[in-house]
């Protein structure tokens, strides 16, 4: 039996897989707090125990993410995106473009017919068309964020939002709200605002179809019906799109087993 584990260290959240000869065994998501080293042996701990496997069973551990370089006990630090690529290609092996949205930035990934980065292209210098873009957003229009994805669906239209930069983008809204404008065409155009700056991306790396998608954001199906609208074609999103970089980062500790 080989017990391999993969803890992916985001600006907002935490996740730890653990895989068991293969196959995903626990998975945890928790918050991110101040003390990375803290908050990635306790992901790790319980992703174990739901496993129902001893820290001694571990056979290696790959951290990756924001944070990665700030857990000691990890036997190598791999970058996200080799992560993201890894997780993705186990689970559709034909899928040649990946994007990951996360808490702090956005990457468009292309991958060859063996799972590896043939190219990426990473928005990393603001938060624009990020986890955290869309929750400044949340706070000022009153909604739960996780509420923003359904409520935007539902909008005939949505509102123009000009800017990108969160502050400006912030007082837009508050304008829009303050004009009457209904809080899901508001959405709806925030969604479309971060959609077409994720294609933008996507243009300039030269993506392929089949398309899948990965990060918190990817449980947001405004924004997903957004970028499938602005691509032209359908994205396949995992049934939990957060733990793709540990499971990618678990499944390098594995194949450096082999």
């Amino acid at each position: 039996m080989t017990v391999t584990a993969g803890l992916d260290l985001g600006s907002l959240t935490t996740k730890a897989v653990v895989i068991r000869d293969g196959a995903i065994a626990g998975s945890v998501v928790m918050k991110s707090g101040v003390r990375s080293e803290d908050i990635a042996w306790r992901a790790l701990k319980a992703a174990l125990d739901q496993a129902g496997i001893g820290e001694e069973q571990v056979d290696g551990i790959v951290a990756t993410g924001y944070g990665r370089v700030r857990v000691p006990f990890a036997h190598r630090k791999v970058t996200e995106i080799t992560c993201h690529a890894r997780g993705i290609y186990h689970l559709w092996p034909e899928v040649a473009t990946v994007i990951d949205i996360g808490g702090q930035d956005s990457k468009v990934i292309l991958l060859d017919r063996g799972g590896k980065v043939r190219d990426f292209v990473m928005n990393e210098k603001c938060a624009a068309g990020t986890g955290r873009f869309l929750e400044v957003m949340a706070r000022s229009l009153e909604v739960n964020v996780e509420e923003m994805g359904e409520l935007s669906l539902v909008a005939p239209r949505g509102a123009s939002i000009s800017s990108m930069c969160t502050v400006f983008a912030e007082s837009e809204v508050v304008s829009l709200v303050a004009e009457g404008r209904p809080v899901a065409e508001i959405i709806r155009g925030l969604h479309e605002a971060v959609a077409q700056r994720v294609a933008a991306m996507a243009s300039r790396v030269g993506w392929e179809e089949p398309v899948a998608m990965t990060g918190g954001v990817a449980k947001n199906r405004g924004v997903v019906k957004s970028l499938e609208d602005n691509l032209g074609t359908a994205i396949r999103v995992p049934p939990d799109p957060q733990i793709i970089g540990a499971l990618g980062a678990a499944l390098l500790a594995a194949d450096s087993k082999k």
